[in-house]
């Protein structure tokens, strides 16, 4: 990649822009074919695209030659847990790493905002930060701090259920009542009047699994005037997951608005081989309401060690324990084996913790991954000191190894599962094309070498074959020898602009 001035003068017709970049492949988000073309960038947006060189004679203030690059929108993650990170580290260099311009917080009923913590976070709440992190009473304080702190990349949320019912309520280990009930749809509604996505829940965690299906019914109720989306982790992805999926869609319809499954997968060595099965069920909810799902490229989930998950059927390797920090690295039955108690035990007296469960099958995620309905979220933890490689490898893993290597899908269908399919799916308008007129979040990479370089035991590195990203139009990483943030933050809050559609996959 070179970099030079022109400079024309004397040409009175020339066009002026702030960036030019030539001699791209252009794969524009939408699932077409590539294109060579020249993209020119002013003023935060992408002014023109040409395939005949008739932009060679406009005045850059940059020029960038992608020759033998490829030049695509950047990454959308639809599925973070960044909320609190995209304020307290703005420069988010595990994502804009990968290519990553978006991130949408707030997944898994876990959310920063709206939020007023009487003590600790409950679980697993603690994944986006310790209680001095949350400090946004109101979703637009949340918005105002994200735009006070301009991080490196755009940052899109959703309200989370758990945090709704910490606001509301004394115990989380039962129903809401309708008074509980009725001031969480408050703050939702605050929330969406403020550019919120949706609503979010994690069914399965300890501190949402007592919440009836009839709660959820209730507190869904403002997405459809709002325009807004229900994102679940699902009550079960384990035996019970057509269940799980049966109460989504039934979520879904009630509220009259799209579903999108977070991280769908089968999980559990019992639950291997079901995802043809999962995905039958999909696709028939898919014919009356509008569902799609989410999924990162990985065989090991990561989450807090979850004592509903012990088993020794699969490897669990502890990545944090608060009374045990010197455990984290270790496999629970490693760590089991030294004290001499069974696995269940250990994972007791390491609480509160965090692990990576390697728990699905190689055939299910590939199928899932490949489903049209399917998009990419990486679901990477930024607070766990040992993070499971997704948080900094998802999005190069997908292009380099499912993509290229495995030939799971034609690159062109990989990048529209993460960014076109994307943008769509969670209303974020004028994002996730290479489009003139679009806001210039753009990404160049080489497709002959770009691979994910994150691994369980050196989780913190930053992928291969990224040679530069582009927020808002600023040049924002640069990749080669560098591998490093410029001094740019261009990122913003975006606030939900756009219905979701109502055929999603």
């Amino acid at each position: 990649m070179s970099s030079e001035t022109n400079m024309d003068l004397n040409n009175m017709e020339v066009r002026h822009c702030d960036t030019l970049i030539i001699n791209a492949s252009v794969i524009d988000g939408s699932g077409s074919a590539p294109f060579a073309a020249d993209v020119a960038v002013d003023g935060g947006r992408i002014a023109r695209i040409a395939t005949d060189g008739s932009l060679r004679s406009w005045h850059a203030l940059q020029v960038i030659d992608g020759s033998g690059k490829v030049l695509s929108p950047g990454f959308i993650d639809v599925h973070t847990h960044d909320d609190t990170n995209v304020i307290r580290t703005p420069s988010m260099l595990p994502k804009l790493s990968q290519g990553v311009t978006t991130v949408v917080v707030g997944n898994c009923g876990i959310s920063a905002a709206p939020v007023s913590l009487k003590a600790e976070p409950p679980d697993p709440m603690n994944l986006l930060g310790e209680a001095g992190a949350f400090s946004y009473p109101t979703f637009a304080s949340y918005v105002e701090a994200v735009n006070r702190a301009q991080p490196s990349i755009n940052v899109a949320a959703l309200v989370g259920h758990t945090a709704l019912r910490s606001n509301q309520m004394d115990r989380l280990d039962r129903a809401a009542t309708e008074s509980e009930i009725a001031a969480m749809c408050a703050q939702l509604s605050e929330a969406l009047a403020h550019g919120a996505l949706g609503l979010s829940t994690g069914l399965a965690y300890g501190n949402a699994i007592n919440a009836p299906t009839a709660e959820v019914l209730a507190l869904a109720e403002p997405l459809a005037n709002a325009g807004g989306i229900y994102a679940t982790h699902l009550r079960s992805e384990f035996a019970d997951i057509l269940e799980a999926m049966d109460e989504a869609f039934r979520i879904g319809k009630h509220a009259r608005v799209p579903v999108v499954i977070s991280h769908l997968k089968c999980a559990g060595v019992e639950n291997w081989g079901r995802s043809a099965e999962v995905l039958e069920a999909l696709e028939q909810a898919q014919r009356y309401q509008p569902v799609g799902c989410d999924c990162y490229p990985y065989t090991a989930s990561s989450s807090t060690l979850d004592l509903k998950q012990v088993t020794d059927t699969i490897d669990i390797m502890v990545t944090w324990s608060e009374p045990h920090p010197a455990m984290g690295g270790k496999l629970l039955a490693e760590i089991a084996a030294e004290w001499q108690v069974d696995l269940m035990e250990a994972a007791r007296r390491l609480q509160p913790a965090g692990a990576v469960y390697h728990c699905m099958q190689d055939d299910d995620v590939n199928r899932i991954l490949s489903h049209p309905a399917s998009v990419v979220g990486s679901d990477g933890l930024p607070n766990d000191p040992l993070p499971h490689p997704r948080l900094w490898g998802a999005f190069p893993r997908v292009l380099g190894y499912y993509s290229r290597e495995q030939k799971l899908f034609p690159l062109t269908v990989a990048i529209r599962k993460m960014t076109g399919l994307s943008a769509e799916r969670f209303g974020l308008t004028e994002r996730g094309l290479v489009r003139e007129g679009y806001w210039a979040d753009l990404v160049l990479f080489d497709p002959d070498t770009v691979r994910d370089a994150a691994t369980f035991s050196d989780p913190m590195q930053p992928a291969e074959g990224i040679e530069a990203v582009w927020v808002n139009g600023a040049l924002s990483y640069l990749g080669g020898t560098e591998k490093a943030a410029t001094a740019l933050r261009a990122g913003r809050f975006l606030a939900r602009q756009a219905a979701a559609p109502a055929v999603v996959a």
